[in-house]
């Protein structure tokens, strides 16, 4: 990579640290198939303690996690382990428990009925199978404001077993689907999803600082969270997830460093090799990219908690697909990601994309709330189109 793209990219982040609104501080890195070829870091861990960002800090990496949950999924497919068109209950039975709310009758309370067909694993990984997420619909807000649903941040069984917003299969609503998915994978396996990602996943990959359970040594990197406020200026929060969860959450539940998530990412531009043996097979990768949702689109996230999350969509006007277990996007974007390419975010306003015709993937990190965050999210964005024109330039030397 060009001594051009890193001081792009460096300047990219200098001025989203410094900026008037700013971030607290961001880590970023794209790596080619074999190494990373960029890895900046700017600002401050936390705004009231000064530590400064560095490039192995800890964050909380939310909705960036399902993808390494997809990919357990994937690997006991292979194995014949688990069928993705069977009952989901066959593997984790409390999910037949769950009805179809069709909202709620005079007195408040929610009209139920059984679902029309079963959930399969299949819909869980493509976000068909009916959840959905407070923070994005309306209808679980409801259930979280008046009959005290838990929120998914708790870690609880409890905030899972929420009712199904449609039949299974019926259309694509981003939510919980991927924690059930990891409740499948314990169900077959007989061991904790953070086990079954250490053996199975991290240690091939040579990923050391990711986890469900923050020890001493990485709370001491950790990034902290920042709300930011209506005038633009930030707050620092004491946010953490529990330091014990209950259910080790497939969807969301993760810590870890940019730089053990880009050994993920290499995985995938790899088909399915990492630094210390096979994650999947080059054929389960391959089939795993595809849209697998048929006609069915990607729809713009509403920001029903307005703390949490603003409206939020990549690429506006542009038709987005789901695969197993990120979004595609079918056109070229307007930052340069070409057609076809892999990508997704988690709450705290992390991104990153994995470009696997060309051999580079990305990712940005930040900890600020709501999502959609317009300062980082729009300095990832020029962080993309920076490295792409560069790509472009390079390819026509």
């Amino acid at each position: 990579m060009s001594t051009d793209f890193k001081a792009a990219a460096d300047a990219i982040l200098n001025r989203v640290v410094t900026a008037d609104p700013r971030v607290p501080g961001v880590v970023a890195m794209v790596t080619d198939r074999h190494h990373n070829i960029y890895e900046g870091a700017g600002g401050v861990r936390r705004l009231d303690r000064g530590d400064v960002m560095t490039t192995d800090t800890v964050f909380a990496i939310f909705s960036t996690t399902k993808a390494i949950t997809g990919t357990a999924v994937l690997q006991l497919v292979e194995e014949g382990r688990l069928d993705l068109d069977a009952p989901a209950k066959t593997y984790a039975p409390d999910i037949g428990r769950l009805q179809v709310i069709e909202g709620f009758d005079e007195k408040g309370e929610p009209k139920l009925r059984p679902p029309k067909r079963d959930v399969t694993t299949r819909m869980l990984l493509l976000h068909t199978a009916g959840f959905g997420y407070d923070f994005f619909n309306e209808t679980y807000n409801r259930l979280a404001q008046e009959k005290g649903q838990p929120s998914v941040v708790t870690s609880s069984k409890a905030s899972l077993m929420t009712p199904l917003l449609f039949d299974p299969g019926d259309r694509w609503e981003y939510g919980s689907n991927i924690d059930w998915c990891g409740l499948v994978v314990e169900g077959i396996t007989g061991k904790r999803l953070g086990e079954v990602f250490e053996t199975r996943i991290f240690e091939p990959l040579g990923m050391t600082d990711t986890t469900f359970e923050l020890t001493d040594a990485l709370r001491g990197r950790l990034a902290g969270m920042h709300a930011r406020n209506a005038d633009g200026s930030l707050t620092p929060m004491d946010f953490e997830l529990p330091a014990k969860p209950e259910v080790h959450m497939g969807g969301h539940g993760l810590y870890s460093t940019v730089g053990d998530y880009m050994k993920f990412i290499r995985m995938w531009l790899n088909d399915g090799a990492g630094e210390h043996g096979r994650v999947l097979r080059v054929e389960t990768v391959r089939m795993a990219e595809k849209n697998h949702l048929g006609e069915k689109k990607i729809t713009m996230l509403p920001g029903v908690i307005k703390a949490l999350s603003n409206d939020a969509e990549f690429f506006p006007g542009l038709s987005k697909s789901w695969s197993f277990t990120f979004m595609v996007n079918d056109e070229e974007a307007p930052t340069g990601r070409p057609a076809g390419a892999l990508g997704w975010a988690g709450l705290a306003n992390l991104f990153y994309w994995i470009d696997r015709r060309n051999g580079f993937g990305g990712f940005w990190a930040t900890q600020i709330l709501p999502f959609g965050d317009p300062v980082s999210f729009g300095g990832y964005l020029d962080f993309e189109t920076a490295f792409y024109r560069n790509l472009k330039q390079s390819k026509a030397a």
